[in-house]
C-alpha cells in the first residue's frame, strides 16, 4: 500500500555504475525513507537505458519507501552517472525529460568523492577493476588518470592481470622467472600460451580483473614475480596520492574493491595522506540535491 508524500522537500540520490544503479530517497531531515537497485546505467550502454535503469532504482526506492507514484514528481534528485565525462554527454542527457521536480548530473567519480569527505573537500583514488585519482577543493575539480584500460588505469585490477599474464607468458619462454604465479595463470589457460591468445581476443577489464585476486594471494605468499607486480601497481596507486596532494587536497580516501588490499603496499607518506571513507556516492548525491535545491 503506498501513502501520499510526506510534507516538506524529499530528495533522491543515484548512483549508476557499470555493474549496477543504486537511488535512496531522504526527507528534508535526512531521514532515509527507502532505497532501490537497479541494472547497470554506465553511458556506454547508451543514455535512454542508463536513464531508464535509474528511472526503475528511484522507483524500486518508492516502493520501499511506500510513496505514490506520483511523489518524484515532488523529488530534487542529483544522479551520478559513469561516463558523463564523455564528449556531448551531458549535453545530451539535459536534452532528456525527467520524472523529477529537478535534476542533476554529475560524474560517478565527483558523487563518489562527496560523499567519501561528508562534502567537505578532498581527494579519492578508486582501485577497483580501472584506476583513478579525483578531487573536489574549493569548488574546482580535478581528474588524474582513468582514461581505460590499456592505455591508462595503471594499479588497477586489470593492469595486475594484464602483468601477470605477460609475465607467464615470459616465464612460459623462460625468458623470465617461473614462480607459483606464472604457473598458476598459465594453468588457466591450459598451459598453452595460444588459448591465452584466443582469450586476450575477447578479454574485457573485467576479465583481466579476475587475476587480481590471485596476484595478491601468491604477492602475500611471498611469490617473488606478484610481488613485483604489486610494488609496482602501489608505485603508481602513489603518484595519483601525491598528485592530488599538489592539487590542494589534504585528505584522500581509498575506494573500490582492491582498496584494502593495496594499502599495506603504499609508501609511508602516502598512507599518512589517506583517511577513512565517510560515505558512499549515493550519500554524495544526495549532498549535492541538496546544495541545488537550496540554490534554486
Amino acid at each position: 500500500m503506498t501513502t501520499a508524500s510526506p510534507a516538506g522537500p524529499l530528495f533522491v540520490g543515484v548512483d549508476g555504475g557499470g555493474t549496477g544503479c543504486r537511488a535512496r530517497i531522504e526527507d528534508a531531515k535526512g531521514n532515509l525513507l527507502g532505497s532501490g537497485i537497479a541494472g547497470p546505467a554506465a553511458l556506454r550502454i547508451g543514455v535512454d537505458r542508463a536513464l531508464a535503469e535509474v528511472e526503475k532504482a528511484c522507483r524500486a526506492a518508492l516502493d520501499d519507501a511506500k510513496l505514490d507514484a506520483s511523489a518524484l514528481g515532488s523529488m530534487h534528485a542529483a544522479v551520478g552517472l559513469a561516463g558523463v565525462g564523455r564528449k556531448g554527454a551531458l549535453e545530451e542527457l539535459l536534452l532528456r525529460p525527467h520524472p523529477f521536480r529537478s535534476v542533476l548530473y554529475a560524474h560517478d567519480a565527483t558523487i563518489a568523492c562527496i560523499g567519501a569527505h561528508g562534502a567537505r573537500d578532498g581527494g579519492i583514488v578508486i582501485i577497483g577493476t580501472g584506476s583513478v585519482g579525483f578531487a573536489v577543493v574549493e569548488g574546482r575539480e580535478v581528474r588524474i588518470g582513468g582514461y581505460g584500460f590499456p592505455i591508462s588505469d595503471e594499479g588497477s585490477g586489470a593492469d595486475l592481470g594484464l602483468h601477470a599474464i605477460r609475465m607467464a607468458l615470459r616465464a612460459y619462454d623462460e625468458r623470465a622467472l617461473g614462480t607459483s604465479l606464472t604457473r598458476d595463470v598459465m594453468m588457466r589457460f591450459h598451459n598453452d600460451p595460444f588459448e591465452a591468445v584466443a582469450w586476450m581476443d575477447h578479454a574485457t577489464a573485467t576479465d583481466y580483473a579476475t587475476f587480481a585476486p590471485l596476484v595478491m594471494r601468491h604477492a602475500d605468499s611471498g611469490d617473488p614475480v606478484a610481488r613485483r607486480i604489486i610494488r609496482d601497481a602501489a608505485e603508481q596507486i602513489d603518484e595519483l596520492v601525491r598528485r592530488l596532494s599538489e592539487f590542494g587536497a589534504s585528505r584522500v580516501a581509498l575506494l573500490g574493491g582492491l582498496a584494502t588490499s593495496m594499502q599495506p603496499w603504499l609508501a609511508p607518506d602516502v598512507q599518512r595522506r589517506l583517511v577513512p571513507v565517510e560515505g558512499d556516492a549515493v550519500d554524495g548525491a544526495l549532498h549535492l540535491a541538496r546544495r541545488a535545491a537550496m540554490k534554486g
